[in-house]
């Protein structure tokens, strides 16, 4: 349950990447990988403002490319605790490129992370309830 004094926990983390020559394959797309890396880093950085806890990853389920992302474009990592169970939170994260140029922005990867909360000992830990609308 949410409260006055409770403190105010961040659902969402943006990073923003440009994608240079040294992230793409030998068509001038991103890595696959290098999408996951970045995905998991994003969904690192929510889930640890969430839960102001060390937090790792425990899975990443069903990434679905869409579109290619090509070199020379800005990629955002969107990443949002939707759900949060005792000690894991569900983090759903986007790709979303943009042409510098035209501003032109496109959903072109998306996946879910399941990170869990650590306490000091490295154990799993619980995990304060998502805000109820």
């Amino acid at each position: 349950m949410s409260t006055n004094d409770e403190p105010h926990r961040p659902v969402e983390a943006r990073l923003p990447q440009m994608v240079f020559p040294d992230h793409t394959n030998h068509l001038g797309t991103l890595f696959g990988g290098q999408a996951l890396a970045w995905m998991d880093m994003a969904a690192f950085i929510a889930a640890s403002r969430y839960a102001r806890r060390t937090v790792v990853t425990a899975r990443s389920e069903q990434v679905d490319f869409k579109l290619p992302i090509r070199q020379g474009q800005l990629v955002e990592a969107i990443a949002r605790v939707v759900e949060v169970g005792n000690t894991s939170m569900q983090v759903e994260v986007e790709l979303v490129a943009e042409d510098l140029l035209s501003g032109e922005r496109e959903l072109c990867t998306r996946g879910r992370f399941v990170m869990i909360a650590l306490d000091a000992r490295g154990r799993p830990t619980t995990v304060a309830a998502l805000p109820t609308a």
